[in-house]
């Protein structure tokens, strides 16, 4: 179970901080920018591991040249939470599907998605409409991306001076 940001103790929010922006980062570098020695931030870094805190390690690919044209938001609503875990489940099983989040407003479910083409979406759509208990579909389409991070502000706490 990981531990909450408030627990966390500054070092380890720079390490995470270090490692979410480069994690090929030397450990030697990021002992040296935390004022640690490099078994120390090996310790750290296998405990933040062990407590789900950083939970993996990833290269960032562009999706064109693997002709992966289409990204997609794919808004489903679910007719009741007792079909919630199913479709989670097949979800996971699809590997268009990038993001599967429960989410409150119109709809229950919103579905980060890549494709290659619009032939390919039209399959995953009936596919996902197919699923028991899946109501109907709202599919957003991306022009372009301009932000797209999964990094973090995980910089130390300041302490605010009173003046």
């Amino acid at each position: 179970m990981a531990s909450t940001t408030s627990e966390l103790k500054d070092t380890d929010k720079q390490i995470c901080s270090l490692l979410q922006n480069n994690a090929r980062i030397a450990f030697s570098s990021v002992a040296e920018t935390v004022g640690l020695s490099v078994p120390a931030v090996s310790d750290h870094v296998r405990k933040l591991e062990e407590q789900g805190i950083i939970q993996g390690y990833h290269a960032k690919i562009n999706p064109e040249p693997f002709g992966f044209d289409i990204t997609a938001f794919i808004f489903v609503d679910i007719e009741s939470s007792l079909h919630y875990e199913s479709f989670i489940n097949i979800c996971k099983q699809m590997p268009e599907v990038l993001e599967c989040h429960a989410t409150t407003g119109n709809a229950s479910h919103l579905l980060k998605i890549r494709t290659n083409n619009t032939r390919s979406l039209e399959k995953l759509l009936s596919a996902l409409q197919q699923i028991e208990g899946v109501q109907r579909t709202i599919t957003n389409l991306v022009l372009s991306t301009h932000i797209e991070s999964f990094a973090l502000t995980v910089a130390p706490t300041r302490n605010a001076k009173v003046s």
